[in-house]
């Protein structure tokens, strides 16, 4: 059957009901060099600060990212993927979970945060709506504050198939679960230059960084 175009609610049913399988991803053979890289390079760009995680799943991320932190708060809106990332071992009195939206992180305002750390989330964001968010995550983080994007890069012998793309450019993949069930989920891959160009004003020493199968891009905020 011929999954549905995806919408909000859809990618959020999907996260949920793909929570106990997510983590397969991970354990394909080509992305282990690359994750190991990643995983040594992630602690010392957040030693010392206090950090804001958003959209944390199930918390593959966490772990490493947060190993040097002083504070650490890992959130997402799912409770099934965030059941997931509470299991994992974390450093001892640093890392904490919260129920936030990710579009709004209405739940954290007031919170001093002088760093963040988004991982897979940037390439679900419709395009329409990512300068929004980014000021909204901008609003929530203190002058000065680390910033730092994961996600996805397109290698067509590992990633999925773009099976759509809409009026907007965003673009889409049809994926399966162990159910059988498919599902559409919004997945966009931005070139260096599209994601830089969308920061805004506040950010200063944009960087890109390329793993292959992972790109990395990060700022600090005036």
């Amino acid at each position: 059957m011929k999954p549905e175009f995806a919408t909000e609610e859809s990618m959020r049913a999907y996260y949920a009901q793909r929570a106990p399988e997510y983590e397969a991803v991970y354990h394909k053979p080509e992305r282990q060099a690359t994750l190991r890289r990643m995983e040594a390079w992630l602690p010392p760009l957040f030693a010392g600060r206090r950090v804001l995680e958003v959209a944390c799943g199930t918390g593959w991320w966490t772990p490493h990212a947060a190993q040097q932190a002083s504070a650490w708060l890992a959130t997402d809106l799912n409770e099934e993927t965030m059941a997931v990332a509470r299991a994992k071992p974390q450093k001892p009195g640093c890392v904490q979970f919260a129920r936030a939206d990710a579009y709004t992180l209405a739940e954290v305002q007031g919170q001093v945060f002088d760093a963040a750390f988004i991982a897979c989330w940037w390439s679900h964001i419709p395009l329409a709506r990512l300068d929004a968010w980014l000021a909204t995550l901008h609003c929530a983080l203190q002058p000065g504050a680390f910033v730092l994007h994961v996600d996805n890069a397109f290698v067509q012998t590992s990633s999925s198939p773009i099976t759509r793309r809409d009026d907007e450019g965003n673009t889409y993949q049809t994926r399966s679960l162990s159910d059988g069930s498919t599902h559409e989920v919004l997945k966009n891959f931005p070139t260096a230059a599209e994601a830089i160009a969308r920061l805004g004003q506040r950010a200063r020493d944009a960087r890109w960084h390329d793993f292959t199968h992972y790109w990395a891009l990060s700022y600090t905020l005036t």
